[in-house]
């Protein structure tokens, strides 16, 4: 509970003008990712800024990872345009309220321990698949309306432009940070792209070009929907898989995050702070979101560490939308886009690569697969679920293939066992193929001393070996077995020797 209710670590030293300058930087390049995100989901850009504003200054106060920025990201938008164009954006609101609350409960029940069964590989594919995304999200950029008002291809002066300013910017964020990290180097190529498109007079594409961004304080509003048994029905689903993709991608990115930082963060803390974010910020009218990645890592490259940048990126948002639109609509696009492909290029895992050669053939493929599927659906939950799911179907392949046993007769004619590897749902049929039942000597001692029964199928495999050799007539004893196994053979309990002296202490797990 203690890491609950201390939401700051005064003993952490905070560079005030790297949290303050990151704030403002990854403000910037906030605006045009929560219009987009908006825009995809069939809403009001308002809703996308709002819920930008709420989602991170509430996680960057009580979240679990200190320099994480959470916004509204492009999973959770394609979740809920099917229910935008169908019901409409109260039930928007709705279903954001009530995917905080499940994400809320999963912290509290401590289920986001359970990130730790994500294997390497899938983190390396869904880390390179999101940096692709990413890049290819950006090649909207580069495409204008045609007289027919469809986008199109730039051309022309017009594409030299916008190729020559994003290179700009990108020479910047590469170059600047060799020569001296006193400036931050992602701001500092954005002022000097503005400067240069003002001071040149050069007609790019800007924030305002997007959407206009001009609102007042994110207004009160609760959701006007029927409050129903088959409203609940409606907006349940699409609230489950709200609270999975943002649970998932928010504590994937802290994850991340630790590994860059050596530090640690706290993912039940995060679970809970995400839900508290997304529940007001559907009462707020924000359509919902969870940590991004890009934002996030423009943060940690800036140099941020603690919360504070997360908190000044937040209120100069809102700042930027009270009072600074007609400003900030003037930024122009190349420089946020030069600095999202910077990004994209940092996120990807190119040491993952040099991997292929070395690393097992099933971990390539899952981490081509989770990439894949990424890139292709834009589904990060899905792609790191069926990433997760062959690990575990690989794992247990393998496991079930090293079960083994050694087998020798005593002087008193008893034949034992000696059995090495789990014991598990994935070997018990190489488990029960070592036993030569009708051939053995009157007496059995089966060795559990190398092995470990690991599951209720290793359990009824013992069960059915047991009952074999009673069928012919011959004594069996279960040699440094748990005593819960003990008590879960029931079915062959008159038949069992338990050496209790030597038994391990290990658990089982059971039903009772």
């Amino acid at each position: 509970m203690r890491k609950y209710i201390n939401l700051f670590d005064f003993r952490q030293a905070v560079d005030y003008k790297t949290e303050i300058l990151s704030g403002l930087t990854v403000a910037l390049a906030l605006v045009p990712e929560a219009i987009a995100f908006a825009l995809i989901a069939g809403l009001s850009p308002l809703t996308g800024l709002y819920a930008a504003f709420t989602m991170g200054l509430i996680t960057s106060i009580f979240g679990g990872r200190p320099g994480m920025i959470s916004g509204v990201t492009g999973a959770v938008a394609v979740v809920i345009v099917s229910l935008a164009a169908s019901h409409g954006v109260e039930y928007i609101f709705a279903t954001v309220v009530l995917a905080g609350l499940i994400q809320m409960a999963a912290g509290f029940f401590k289920l986001g321990k359970f990130i730790r069964l994500v294997p390497q590989p899938v983190m390396f594919g869904f880390v390179n698949g999101l940096a692709v995304v990413i890049f290819l999200a950006q090649l909207d950029q580069f495409k204008s309306l045609n007289a027919q008002g469809i986008l199109d291809w730039m051309t022309g002066t017009q594409l030299y432009l916008m190729v020559g300013l994003v290179l700009l910017t990108m020479l910047i964020i590469w170059g600047l940070p060799k020569l001296t990290k006193k400036i931050p180097a992602s701001l500092t190529s954005i002022l000097v792209v503005i400067a240069v498109v003002l001071g040149l007079d050069i007609d790019t594409k800007t924030v305002g070009d997007i959407a206009s961004i001009e609102g007042g304080f994110p207004p009160f509003h609760i959701p006007q929907i029927p409050i129903s048994w088959e409203t609940l029905t409606i907006i349940f689903p699409y609230a489950l898989i709200v609270a999975g993709v943002g649970l998932i991608e928010s504590l994937l990115t802290l994850n991340l995050i630790d590994e860059i930082t050596e530090t640690r963060g706290w993912g039940n803390k995060e679970a809970v702070a995400q839900g508290m974010a997304n529940t007001i910020t559907g009462f707020f009218s924000g359509m919902g979101g969870c940590a991004m990645i890009g934002q996030s890592l423009i943060n940690i490259s800036s140099g941020a560490r603690a919360r504070l940048s997360g908190i000044v990126a937040s209120v100069m948002l809102l700042v930027f939308i009270m009072f600074g639109s007609k400003l900030i609509e003037q930024v122009p696009m190349a420089a946020l886009t030069g600095l999202m492909i910077m990004v994209s290029i940092g996120t990807f895992e190119w040491a993952s690569l040099r991997t292929f050669g070395n690393m097992p053939k099933m971990d390539v493929l899952v981490m081509v697969l989770v990439a894949l599927i990424t890139v292709f659906l834009h589904n990060l939950a899905l792609a790191v679920l069926i990433g997760v799911v062959i690990a575990a179907l690989v794992f247990a392949w393998e496991n079930a293939t090293r079960i083994r046993a050694r087998k020798y007769v005593d002087e008193q004619g008893v034949k034992h066992y000696e059995i090495f590897g789990p014991l598990f749902f994935g070997s018990v049929q190489a488990f029960g193929d070592k036993f030569d039942v009708q051939n053995d000597p009157d007496e059995v001692i089966i060795d559990f001393e190398e092995s470990r029964v690991a599951d209720m199928s290793g359990i009824e495999a013992l069960n059915r070996i047991t009952e074999r050799y009673l069928k012919a007539g011959k004594k069996i004893h279960l040699k440094h077995l748990s005593q819960d196994c003990r008590r879960l053979l029931e079915n062959a309990d008159t038949l069992i020797d338990v050496n209790i002296i030597e038994d391990p202490r290990y658990a089982v797990l059971t039903d009772e």
